[in-house]
């Protein structure tokens, strides 16, 4: 599972990258594209980081930022959402998805490890 959620974040940021390759430029776009690179890229290298936690309460910390960098690039996609391309759209889709379901993985992991921190 460890080693399928890395390659899952692995891949959304492939997707988000080959994504802003396509977009209609604007400045507003040319700024999300640098916030979405950043923010995709981030929880995958926190995830490792993550994986590699001194304690519990590190790992929490860990896996909060992986959370925080996914629901930032969320909202990035669908502020995107207008200058993608008619041809990119199911592209566009399947990483909104992507990024959905990773969010909620994510979510249930924090909430998990917070509650076995209280015990």
């Amino acid at each position: 599972m460890k080693h399928e959620l890395e390659l899952r974040l692995i891949q959304l940021t492939l997707e988000t990258d080959d994504l802003c390759k396509s977009l209609i430029k604007s400045y507003l776009i040319q700024h999300l594209m640098t916030q979405i690179i950043r923010s995709s890229s981030s929880a995958a290298l926190d995830y490792g980081e993550a994986q590699a936690a001194e304690s519990k309460k590190d790992f929490v910390h860990k896996v909060s930022i992986v959370l925080k960098e996914l629901r930032e690039t969320k909202i990035n996609l669908k502020i995107m959402r207008n200058s993608v391309p008619s041809d990119k759209l199911e592209s566009f889709q399947s990483c909104l998805d992507e990024c959905d379901q990773l969010v909620a993985i994510f979510y249930k992991t924090l909430k998990s490890a917070q509650k076995h921190l209280i015990k």
